[in-house]
């Protein structure tokens, strides 16, 4: 998922998109599609909206087909694009902002398989997720006390029904809580830290190791 406007990195974002900004001077969404196909996965469909022609410049010659989001109309809204465009189930969704440990990908797309699954991570900076015996009970949580948060990498099969979502945005959080309430088994996948671009800071420290943490 590679559509979205970035607000929180403007002034940076509105003349590139968060996608193509580096991680260790490597555009992020690059690096993610290398991963992904040296995990074993694939064909790669990137959505993109903000400043498309950007990434889909980045990208072209590389092993990736595109679809359009018009609007930023949330996570979900994403997906049926990608799948609209011709993405099979089941498939590895993830955001296009984050760099993931070696192996970890693959290890969500390996989960059991359930209704579904969502990544964690040890950040409870981030949106809490409560977990019980390797089972999703509430994608966002507000029990500030959980110690994990999810991370945008998500196991999603046919059980995961993304219509009729409130909205816009329509997000995937809501569609695999609705799955959970419902009754359908979502595992949680645990994975090592992840690196993210979410605020200028965040640009800074990922680049320029030598300013310290």
């Amino acid at each position: 998922m590679a559509a979205g406007e970035g607000r929180r990195l403007r002034p940076v974002t509105e003349r590139w998109p968060k996608p193509i900004l580096p991680i260790d001077g490597r555009a992020v969404v690059a690096t993610l599609v290398r991963q992904l196909h040296d995990e074993g996965m694939g064909p790669i469909t990137v959505v993109t909206g903000h400043l498309a022609e950007e990434i889909e410049g980045l990208l072209d010659g590389l092993d990736v087909r595109f679809a359009r989001q018009p609007e930023p109309d949330g996570s979900a809204d994403a997906v049926r694009r990608a799948l609209d465009a011709g993405a099979g189930l089941p498939a590895i969704v993830t955001a296009a902002d984050t760099v993931f440990r070696p192996g970890d990908l693959a290890r969500v797309a390996g989960a059991e398989r359930a209704a579904g699954a969502v990544a964690y991570r040890p950040d409870p900076r981030k949106a809490r997720i409560a977990i019980d015996d390797g089972v999703v009970t509430h994608v966002v949580s507000r029990d500030e006390s959980l110690p994990f948060s999810s991370a945008p990498a998500w196991l999603l099969t046919e059980e995961i029904d993304l219509s009729g979502l409130a909205g816009p945005p329509f997000e995937l959080s809501e569609a695999f809580q609705r799955a959970i309430d419902a009754g359908k088994r979502v595992a949680a996948v645990e994975i090592g830290p992840t690196r993210d671009l979410t605020d200028p800071t965040d640009l800074v420290r990922e680049n320029f190791p030598y300013l310290g943490s």
